[in-house]
């Protein structure tokens, strides 16, 4: 840090300079910098092997062949990969760090993607071009409209080759703002959701706060992103604090699967207002160190093997590992089988695994002999920055599959590709169909689904497919939705219902639709219900999440429900609201228990008189939230009878002090500057309440602190006329009022 310091003010002595008009030197001068300190071998390194003889030591599955697909050897640029992707015309491309764990002072990022291709069919590359150079610690990238997208702490770039000669020279920013607190942990993972989202996380010790077309996105300590690139919109999901948690994917019916934690599907719900978090996935299964994840799908690979999926995994032993896939009582989880690779030698470190085009699984080996960044001095001379290797699984005897077409292919030849069983191949098809007309597609995909053969064994499944391609495209076909949330298959009406969190607004009947999906039979389904409410943010929505309460709940659907009730759009519509549990017991319960655990208070100091101001025949029950971070109130306006008991709940999800002052007609802003006028004084600056002392205050809540609520019990004036309401922070009023009319 010292060096980087001086750096620092060498550069900003520059730009002083410059700002006075000053001549200064075309390069920066940092010749008083001095040089790094020598660093200790604080731990033994492990062996160091050539590729022949890492090979050699692997103990592999009888079942299989295992050869070396392309290494430092052969192509020195491939040093320390990290991530591979397969393009539309069959090409490897890797992503590779020799500047990881940081930048050293003095140097300059030179990280790469590289495209490696097998250009004789002989299972081991033959070619490799350099695409992009100039990256720093690219952990993941994704192809994407027409270009990569890619990370580069604190940056999500976007790399593209604009004048056809195969090297990237366009890049943007597309966002930034993400934690680089531990380049171990920042912005990886990227993958295309089934129905069209670019998915990404970061892990523990990163705070983000990334600036967006709709606001700031916060998110700290670990959690999902999901990014609409046509719509610029990023959400932030499923924050809770989980260490090294690498590797994504999806199976077959569009369930997330990950490391930490393994069913990531439970983990779907919007985050609590910033900075809370979700509680962690207590008695969940969840592992650190598995680095990625393939489910098998290919006719090649042995029969027994169908429907599991290949993990790799670094810590705490070296291993390519089988697992079943099976569905529990409230859940899915995985169960452990068997090895296709065991390395005792702890320098081979595997941190991807994809299917390549003809069935082949690749496994993308950082090899090196120190295995982590914080157990060894960052820059410990034996860290190795000129190794790396890709290796190539296949079944002994198998006829490995002929790969349909896809760069270039009409759009109806792509779409046919949903149906294959695949899930790489549709993968590959839906992100190509991303790349053309959107109303193209959308004609084709029309015709697609109005042939579907019903008898088709996985007939459910091309429909989802469809629903799926239609949300890629930005796209809508409620109707087709709407079978297949009505169907007879559990697994097609739990995808159905998580999509249903973003075309409800567009169905007639879409409450009573979640609230349906909120009261299957199969666990499944109610789990995606109870998370679509956190989307969906009504109250229809928290009766759905209230009748989820109602059937038997535990494992990941009672997390789904618990982290639901916790997202800040539902938030509001439970907390201090004793009306909406007073005759729901089950719900009470599980709100008491989960407030308790999260250390929320749900109905702060109800007391016996407060219950019997309640019990009132018309009683005027008013709900009023403070719009987070844009000082409004999200009622304006209500209106009460002459003389009428209101209780009016006000909730505060913000991250700044608020409260609710009801003052008599016409004094809004005679209160309003009383109040600003307050703020001189220290002792009431201290006590941050500011209420003035006027009888033109009727009814006021104290300064509601950040995620917190009170309620105000009072009868309405006996006078009619229209009684302003503001929040008396000094500053808030001007903008942050309301009207009480009393008729």
């Amino acid at each position: 840090m010292r060096n980087f310091d001086i750096m620092v003010q060498n550069r900003d002595r520059r730009i002083w300079d410059l700002a006075q008009g000053k001549k200064v030197p075309a390069k920066i001068d940092d010749s008083n910098v001095p040089p790094l300190p020598t660093t200790t071998a604080s731990r033994g390194a492990n062996k160091w092997m050539s590729p022949a003889d890492e090979l050699k030591a692997f103990k592999v599955d009888p079942r299989f062949e295992v050869n070396l697909f392309a290494s430092e050897v052969e192509f020195p640029e491939i040093a320390c990969p990290i991530q591979m992707r397969w393009d539309s015309r069959g090409r490897m491309w890797v992503s590779c760090s020799t500047t990881y764990p940081h930048v050293y002072p003095g140097n300059e990022p030179d990280d790469k993607i590289v495209i490696l291709e097998d250009t004789d069919g002989d299972g081991k590359a033959d070619k490799s071009t350099v695409f992009a150079d100039d990256l720093q610690i690219p952990l993941s990238f994704e192809f994407g409209d027409g270009g990569v997208y890619v990370s580069e702490e604190p940056h999500m770039s976007f790399i593209k080759d604009t004048d056809g000669d195969g090297k990237a020279d366009y890049r943007e920013k597309v966002l930034t703002g993400f934690g680089c607190e531990d380049s171990h942990h920042a912005l990886h993972d990227f993958v295309w959701s089934p129905d069209g989202d670019l998915v990404f996380r970061e892990s523990i010790f990163h705070h983000s706060q990334i600036e967006t077309p709709y606001g700031p996105v916060r998110q700290q300590n670990s959690g999902w992103f999901r990014f609409e690139p046509r719509l610029h919109r990023l959400t932030s999901f499923g924050t809770y604090h989980s260490t090294n948690p690498w590797g994504v994917t999806f199976d077959d019916w569009g369930q997330h699967v990950a490391s930490h934690p393994i069913y990531a599907q439970a983990f779907h719900a919007l985050d609590p207002v910033y900075p809370k978090q979700h509680s962690r996935p207590a008695g969940l299964r969840a592992y650190s160190g598995t680095c990625g994840q393939e489910f098998v799908d290919f006719k090649s690979w042995p029969k027994e093997m169908q429907g599991g999926y290949v993990k790799v995994r670094y810590k705490p032993t070296n291993r390519v590992e089988f697992h079943k896939w099976k569905k529990t009582e409230f859940g899915y989880d995985e169960e452990y089988v068997s090895d296709i690779i065991f390395s005792s030698n702890l320098s081979f470190i595997p941190v991807d695994l994809r299917y390549g085009p003809r069935g082949a699984m690749y496994v993308c080996d950082w090899y090196n002999p120190i295995k982590g960044h914080a157990q060894y001095s960052l820059r410990d001379e034996r860290r190795d920055r000129k190794s790396g290797r890709i290796w190539r699984i296949v079944p002994k005897g198998a006829k490995l599959a002929t790969p349909p077409k896809i760069a270039g292919e009409p759009v109806g030849k792509l779409i046919d590709i949903l149906k294959r069983p695949e899930y790489r191949y549709r993968y590959w098809a839906k992100r190509e169909l991303r790349e053309r007309n959107p109303q193209e597609v959308k004609v084709v995909l029309d015709k697609w689904v109005g042939a579907l053969d019903s008898k088709d064994t996985r007939h459910r499944h091309h429909q989802m497919e469809a629903v799926w391609m239609y949300r890629n495209i930005e796209a809508e076909n409620t109707k087709l939705l709407a079978k297949l949330l009505d169907c007879e298959k559990p697994e097609a009406r739990a995808a159905a219902t998580h999509q249903l969190r973003y075309w409800h607004a567009s169905f007639k009947d879409g409450d009573a639709r979640l609230r349906k999906a909120a009261n299957d039979k199969d666990p499944i389904v109610r789990m995606e219900a109870a998370i679509a409410t956190s989307y969906i943010g009504t109250p229809k929505a928290m009766d759905a999440l209230a009748d989820t309460t109602k059937h038997p709940h535990g494992g990941h659907l009672a997390y789904g429900m618990r982290s639901a009730l916790g997202a800040a759009t539902m938030l509001p519509h439970w907390q201090f609201n004793h009306h909406l549990t007073m005759n729901n017991a089950p719900l009470r319960k599980f709100i008491s228990e989960f407030a308790k655990n999260t250390k929320i208070a749900p109905d702060a100091h109800y007391s016996a008189k407060d219950a019997q101001f309640d019990t009132q025949k018309n009683l005027k029950v008013v709900r009023i939230t403070a719009v987070k971070e844009r000082m409004l109130y999200d009622v304006t306006h209500f209106e009460v009878k002459a003389g009428q008991p209101v209780k009016l709940e006000f909730i505060n999800p913000d991250a700044t002090p608020h409260n609710l002052v009801i003052v008599k007609p016409g004094s809004g802003d005679e209160v309003g500057l009383a109040a600003t006028r307050m703020a001189a004084d220290p002792e009431t600056a201290k006590s941050g309440q500011y209420i003035p002392k006027t009888d033109k205050v009727l009814f006021h809540t104290k300064m509601v602190p950040p995620i917190a609520g009170e309620t105000l019990r009072f009868m309405a004036p006996s006078e009619p006329g229209e009684y302003p309401y503001i929040c008396s922070f000094p500053g808030h009023w001007t903008i942050m009022k309301g009207v009480m009319v009393v008729k």
